[in-house]
């Protein structure tokens, strides 16, 4: 029988316990978790991760998602392949 994952993180392989061990420490701001376990930075930028993080965040500190740092989500937006960019007008 094998034992349950859960990851949240798919692009880092993060899984929740490991988030919640973090926060457990004091690390109760996105862009601090981002620097430890590289959330967020992946190929999705947070979008399959994000809001699972923040209200991991809200639970443990008690504040509302609404008044936490929800980090910076820096531009591409959605990824794009390379040879777009590299296309010759």
């Amino acid at each position: 029988m094998s034992e349950k994952v859960n990851i949240i993180c798919r692009c880092e392989e993060i899984q929740i316990e490991e988030i919640r061990h973090w926060i457990n420490k004091g690390y109760t701001n996105l862009e601090e978790l981002k620097r430890i376990l590289r959330i967020t930075m992946g190929p999705c930028q947070g979008r399959g991760c994000r809001d699972i993080i923040l209200r991991e965040i809200s639970m443990a500190t008690g504040k509302p998602i609404s008044e936490l740092n929800t980090g910076v989500i820096r531009p591409p937006v959605k990824p794009i392949k390379f040879s777009l960019l590299a296309e010759d007008n």
